[in-house]
């Protein structure tokens, strides 16, 4: 059967080739068929747009360089003519930065010529899936971002366009401000949305574990390795992998981190074989990575693969018409929590909340509003039950918890004694663990303790 014969064969057209090379358009044609996907070819932005136009498609793979203008266009014409419609870009070897462009106006991926049909294979699997995943928006399970406020929006809206590609996204946001969220929120968007989501703080994990962490390890490797144990990629295999405080890596984890990103496996400690991988790498920190690259505490080359987009969050003060919304969900999660009736916040309350520079951002509402919760005798939550100074800075507040410039800390001892730790030690390791988002090394350096003492502490009070 000639080429020829096989497009002539009825079939639903699934994919639409946009490539002026009639050789580089047959062999794309070719590939798509073979993985029982139908084709529609045009040979320019004019034609492409026409086709878009009249047909109904699931992915569309298009040129960078075309005869009336550039793939870029088209990207943009059917993102705004066209939602939900994955677009691939085929870019000239070398023409990175271009595809960079386009993945920030909304391309689903790019690959390079000459192609790759692995690659092709790959991308075209994650696009259609996609595709079809389309209601994802409104999917049991995706989590919902709360607030309208123009910052917010603005944030929204970023999120649900990178969610349509498979770009490393780096996420910048003070602590408290959800991070976490809104991975979660891209991940329940895209086309892995059915794969795991995996979150790994990177700053909790053992300098000496790491490495089993990140890759897994094979039996007998080391004192301990009773077992095979896959590690974080392989769990997150087919899914997004979430590196948070990825800032907190050490230099040599951030080699191997590196290699295992550029080469999609990754080598088991105690074997002799890699294994292939494939995940998104999504991360955050709250820490400038530019700055810790300009200190030689974070490999520049890593910097640039994890950073090809980078999403920053507003802080609760730049987003202060969301608390009221934010307040209302909370309150209904604690009343689910404790099966009550949501309690609501009085006009004075509100306004002491809006007023508020919320250091800890979110987190800190959240904190904030559960104490009121337990304070408050009524169903109404009045500013007495929040406790807030209204001109309280951020620098006063870490004042206030014991973590400002200069602050001391006593020094705790190897032991709290059988009757359990006082309250005030209590209160200040919980301060603490907030501050550093429950990151259970971090806070133990803060207090001057060992991560031991600080586990020995959290198991007698229940807290572990």
């Amino acid at each position: 059967m000639t080429f020829a014969d096989r497009r002539a064969r009825p079939q639903a057209v699934d994919v639409l080739v946009v490539d002026d090379e009639d050789d580089i358009r047959e062999l794309l044609e070719l590939s798509l068929m073979r993985m029982g996907l139908g084709c529609d070819s045009a040979g320019s932005v004019a034609e492409a747009r026409a086709r878009l136009a009249s047909g109904r498609y699931r992915l569309c793979l298009t040129d960078m360089r075309l005869p009336d203008g550039d793939g870029l266009e088209l990207v943009e014409h059917i993102q705004s003519a066209h939602p939900g419609l994955p677009v691939a870009v085929i870019t000239a070897f070398g023409s990175i930065e271009t595809a960079i462009r386009a993945l920030k106006l909304g391309a689903f991926d790019f690959v390079t010529k000459p192609v790759e049909l692995k690659a092709l294979r790959e991308l075209v699997q994650h696009a259609l899936r996609q595709a079809d995943e389309a209601a994802a928006e409104a999917a049991p399970g995706a989590r919902a971002l709360i607030g309208h406020s123009p910052a917010f929006e603005q944030l929204r809206t970023q999120a649900e366009k990178l969610a349509r590609n498979q770009a490393p996204v780096f996420i910048h946001g003070e602590s408290g401000t959800g991070k976490e969220v809104i991975a979660r929120h891209i991940h329940s968007l895209g086309a892995r949305a059915g794969g795991p989501f995996v979150p790994v703080n990177c700053g909790a994990i053992s300098p000496e574990l790491m490495e089993s962490e990140f890759f897994g390890h094979r039996k007998g490797s080391f004192t301990g390795a009773a077992t095979d144990k896959e590690g974080l990629f392989q769990a997150a295999n087919g899914g997004t992998l979430f590196l948070d405080e990825i800032g907190e890596l050490p230099l040599a984890m951030q080699v191997k981190l590196l290699r295992a990103i550029q080469e999609r496996a990754v080598r088991p400690v105690g074997a002799h074989a890699e294994e292939a991988v494939d995940v998104r790498i999504l991360s955050a920190s709250h820490q400038d990575l530019g700055r810790l690259v300009a200190e030689g505490r974070f490999r520049q080359d890593l910097f640039f693969r994890i950073n090809v987009i980078t999403l920053r969050v507003p802080p609760l003060r730049e987003r202060r018409e969301d608390i009221a919304e934010l307040a209302t969900h909370i309150l209904a999660r604690l009343a689910a929590r404790e099966g009550g009736v949501p309690r609501r916040l009085s006009a004075a309350a509100l306004q002491a909340l809006q007023r508020y520079a919320f250091p800890g951002n979110v987190r800190e509402l959240e904190n904030l509003l559960e104490r009121a919760c337990a304070l408050c005798e009524g169903d109404e939550i009045s500013a007495a039950d929040i406790e807030l100074q209204p001109d309280q800075s951020a620098s006063g507040w870490l004042a206030d918890t014991g973590f400002g410039v200069g602050a001391q800390h006593d020094e705790p001892g190897d032991d709290v004694g059988e009757d359990g730790a006082d309250e005030a030690e209590r209160l200040r390791i919980v301060r603490a663990l907030e501050q550093t988002r429950w990151n259970r090394s971090a806070a133990a350096r803060n207090l001057g303790m060992t991560l031991r003492q600080l586990r020995y502490r959290l198991q007698k009070w229940g807290m572990e």
